[in-house]
């Protein structure tokens, strides 16, 4: 800040450079939608492997075509994944309850996960802890709660149904994973548990009881229907599909279609592709079950969804073993596999190189549900569907790289999915990095320094090969100044900055042109 001479002396004053870097954001984070066996209902859960998507949503799961590609996703490369399980009730409860003698209880999140937690309760608590809350030592109690599936337990030392630090109802609602209390607590704590029988469980079944078991069993609940991602209200408050607007970012958004017919509820995915151009994310589309042959998709594509940049369509699905059905080979949807092919290409090549080719492999994929050969997927590349291919030695790949744009008759600018995935990681990295010119002073220093930042981040870019072009000149230029923000714009408190860049675009066809040559003749 300025110094104001007061001595005789020397004073040091700092001078800021007016140099702010603009840091890239991440450019693979992808969204997953449906249904789960277990985990938070309507939250946004931001996970980092599979098997983190295993302790919190239960893993693989006969109802979730989620669980198959979130594991599709991890095994192809991902590496940040964000879910939103979504609940249908049906006539069933939707919460196991528990009634532990006066203490009711309910399985923490919805599903007939809830239905083999098993409780017990007992007094070895510490008179000392409770002197400390200001209870007697006959207040107290221990619940352990387990999970006879999975074996996970959980135990609470020294809690209450008195009002205290330890009251058994906010222990449970801040740390455990497995239960809640169901509505108001009694006034007395609950029995304690009954001592097994040397050798038996004490969690188990036992006769006479020896633990408190599930009264009102839950259900998985009913295949979701539209309804459930976009019905009324639910934008307002974030649930369905509007769910991921509760978190700060997602680049690929993933709807496996979820119900017996494994197809997308009528409506969802131009409600999908809108959320997308809104939060400049790019959603992959899995092809209708229906598509057995190169005809179907060509008969079927304009009933898929709107003509988008932010979408991109992949068949056929994928054929692979369901270890929950003895390994037999069943038909998946691909967009969790192709997802993680994209966040590994992103992290090898770049968000610019096209997720596809032979580096493009789709790991855990033995085969596909439809074999096409070159002319199929001549007839189907120009219409903007992006054909998985099988290749002797090379397996099964993705070879089609092309936005819903991407139909030759449209001639649109992001006809390919590098290009589009490339504008949109740079409009979302300039929004956030540019908020500090908000409420400055509206002229040349303010240009100058805007001209200097975010041209330092393009030229970043074009150092790592993201551009076309040799010279920087060719590749990308930055304009802020008196030309794009005249006086009118300036009165209305406006400052335009303008970017350009040459996009790098995939060679899709090489041809390769043989002529013979005579040879040399003598005279």
């Amino acid at each position: 800040m300025p110094v104001s001479p007061t001595y005789p002396g020397v004073y040091v004053e700092e001078i800021p450079s007016g140099v702010r870097t603009i840091t890239g954001v991440a450019t693979s984070i992808t969204a997953f939608i449906g249904r789960a066996k277990r985990g938070p209902v309507n939250v946004a859960t931001t996970i980092n492997s599979f098997p983190d998507y295993e302790r919190v949503f239960g893993g693989l799961d006969l109802n979730s075509a989620m669980s198959f590609a979130v594991r599709d996703y991890f095994l192809n490369g991902g590496s940040q994944a964000i879910i939103g399980r979504l609940y249908r009730a049906d006539d069933a409860a939707a919460n196991a309850l528990l009634v532990a003698d006066t203490l009711q209880l309910q399985a923490a999140y919805e599903g007939a996960w809830g239905n083999t937690l098993r409780v017990r309760i007992d007094f070895d608590v510490s008179a000392e802890v409770a002197a400390a809350q200001g209870l007697a030592e006959t207040d107290l109690f221990n619940l352990t709660i387990r999970d006879t599936k999975t074996g996970n337990t959980e135990r609470y030392l020294n809690v209450s149904v008195a009002d205290g630090p330890r009251r058994i109802d906010n222990v449970l609602a801040q740390q455990s994973d497995l239960m809640r209390t169901n509505g108001a607590l009694a006034e007395n704590r609950p029995a304690a548990s009954a001592d097994p029988q040397p050798g038996e469980d004490p969690f188990g079944d036992n006769e006479p009881a020896t633990n408190y078991v599930v009264t009102t069993e839950a259900s998985d609940g009913a295949a979701l229907q539209i309804d459930d991602y976009t019905g009324a209200g639910l934008s307002t408050a974030k649930q369905g599909l509007y769910v991921l607007k509760q978190v700060d970012l997602f680049n690929l958004l993933c709807l496996p279609p979820e119900g017996g017919s494994g197809d997308y509820p009528a409506g969802l995915v131009d409600a999908a592709i809108t959320l997308c151009v809104d939060e400049r994310a790019l959603l992959l589309v899995d092809s209708p079950s229906g598509w057995s042959e190169p005809s179907d998709a060509i008969a079927g594509l304009d009933a898929v969804a709107t003509k988008s940049k932010n979408a991109a369509l992949f068949f056929p699905r994928l054929r692979q073993p369901n270890p929950l059905r003895g390994n037999q080979v069943e038909e998946f949807v691909p967009c969790g596999a192709v997802a993680g092919v994209m966040a590994r290409t992103d992290t090898q090549r770049g968000v610019w190189k096209a997720p596809a080719g032979l580096e493009a492999t789709l790991r855990g994929v033995p085969e596909l549900s439809v074999k096409l050969n070159n002319a199929e997927n001549g007839q189907l590349n120009p219409l903007g569907i992006n054909c998985l291919r099988a290749f002797p030695v090379i397996g099964r790949i993705v070879w089609g790289a092309r936005t819903l744009r991407g139909a030759d008759i449209l001639a649109d600018e992001y006809k390919y999915i590098p290009v589009r995935r490339l504008a949109l990681f740079i409009e979302e990295s300039l929004y956030r990095g540019t908020q500090w010119v908000v409420f400055e002073p509206n002229d040349e220093p303010l240009w100058a320094q805007i001209r200097l930042n975010v041209g330092a981040f393009m030229h970043n870019l074009f150092r790592q090969g993201a551009f076309q072009g040799t010279t920087p000149r060719q590749a990308y230029f930055v304009k802020c100044d008196k030309e794009t923000t005249p006086q009118n714009d300036i009165d209305r408190g406006i400052v335009n900055i303008v970017v350009g860049f040459a996009p790098l675009k995939p060679a899709e066809f090489v041809i390769i042109k043989l002529q013979q040559i005579a040879g040399e003749l003598e005279v």
